[in-house]
C-alpha cells in the first residue's frame, strides 16, 4: 500500500500535469486567435500577413492623425538661411559636415536667423529649412516676413492681426452706431471749437438745399473742406494725403445730420 507521502507527490504531479495542458490549450487558442503558428527552435515562427497589416495600417493611421492634429496651425513657409560671414570664439564644428572649423577670424558663418554654423562652402548645401529662434530674430518690423511667422510659429504676423482686430472694433457698419461714435467724439471738443464747428455745419446744410444750382452737395463740400477741417497740425503732407478719404466722410456726416449732432 503506497505511503501517504507518495500518494501527496502523485497528486502533486497530476496536478502540475494538468495545469500544463491547461495552460498549453489556452496558449494554442490564443495563437489561433492571433493568426501565429509556434514551431520548435528551429522552425520559423509565422505571423498571419492579414493581421499584421491590419496592425500596421491602424498604427500608421492613429500615428498621421495625431501628426496631422499637432501641425495644422502650424505654417508650412519654406524659410532659406541667412547665412553671414562670423568670427567664432573658441573651437566650433561645422553643424553640416560635422568637420571642425579653422582659422582665428571669420571661420565660418552663421545663419542670422536660426543660428545654425556651417563652413562657408557647406552653406551651399543646407537644405532652405531654417527655423527662426526668437533669440535671433529681436524685430517685427523691417523684418523678412517669412522669417517672422515661422519665428512666432503663426500663419500672420501677429501685429497684423492685432491692428486689424483694433481697426475693426472702431471701423462700425452700422449708421446710427457712427452717428453716436461722432457724438461721443464732438463732446470732446473744447466749447468755442464745438460751438464753431456746429455754426459752419449748419450754413454748408444750407448750402446743399441748393444743390441743384450751386452743385454743392454734402459729398462735394466734404471733399472741399475735408483737408482744412480734420488735417492734423503734426502729419506731413503723405500722411495727410492718405487721409482725405477720411476727412471726407466725416464732414459730409457732420453736414447731414447736423441737427442731431450738435
Amino acid at each position: 500500500m503506497p505511503s501517504k507521502e507518495s500518494w501527496s507527490g502523485h497528486r502533486a504531479n497530476r496536478s502540475a500535469v494538468h495545469n500544463s495542458k491547461q495552460e498549453s490549450r489556452q496558449q494554442h487558442l490564443l495563437i489561433a486567435a492571433l493568426g501565429m503558428k509556434l514551431g520548435t527552435q528551429k522552425s520559423s515562427v509565422t505571423i498571419w500577413q492579414p493581421l499584421k497589416l491590419f496592425a500596421y495600417s491602424q498604427l500608421t493611421s492613429l500615428v498621421r492623425r495625431a501628426t496631422l492634429k499637432e501641425n495644422e496651425h502650424i505654417p508650412k513657409y519654406e524659410k532659406i538661411h541667412n547665412f553671414k560671414v562670423h568670427t567664432f570664439r573658441g573651437p566650433h564644428w561645422c553643424e553640416y559636415c560635422a568637420n571642425f572649423m579653422w582659422g582665428l577670424i571669420a571661420q565660418g558663418v552663421k545663419c542670422a536667423d536660426c543660428g545654425l554654423n556651417v563652413h562657408k562652402q557647406c552653406s551651399k548645401m543646407v537644405p532652405n529649412d531654417c527655423k527662426p529662434d526668437l533669440k535671433h530674430v529681436k524685430k517685427v518690423y523691417s523684418c523678412d516676413l517669412t522669417t517672422l511667422v515661422k519665428a512666432h510659429f503663426t500663419k500672420r504676423p501677429m501685429v497684423v492681426d492685432m491692428c486689424i482686430r483694433e481697426i475693426e472694433s472702431r471701423e462700425t457698419t452700422d449708421p446710427d452706431e457712427q452717428l453716436e461714435i461722432l457724438h461721443e467724439a464732438l463732446k470732446l471738443l473744447p466749447p468755442a471749437h464745438c460751438e464753431t464747428l456746429r455754426y459752419l455745419m449748419a450754413h454748408l446744410k444750407r448750402v446743399t438745399l441748393h444743390e441743384k444750382e450751386n452743385l454743392m452737395s454734402a459729398e462735394n463740400l466734404g471733399i472741399v473742406f475735408g483737408p482744412t477741417l480734420m488735417r492734423a497740425p503734426e502729419l506731413d503732407a503723405m500722411a495727410a494725403l492718405n487721409d482725405i478719404r477720411y476727412q471726407r466722410l466725416v464732414v459730409e456726416m457732420l453736414i447731414k445730420n447736423e441737427d442731431i449732432l450738435f
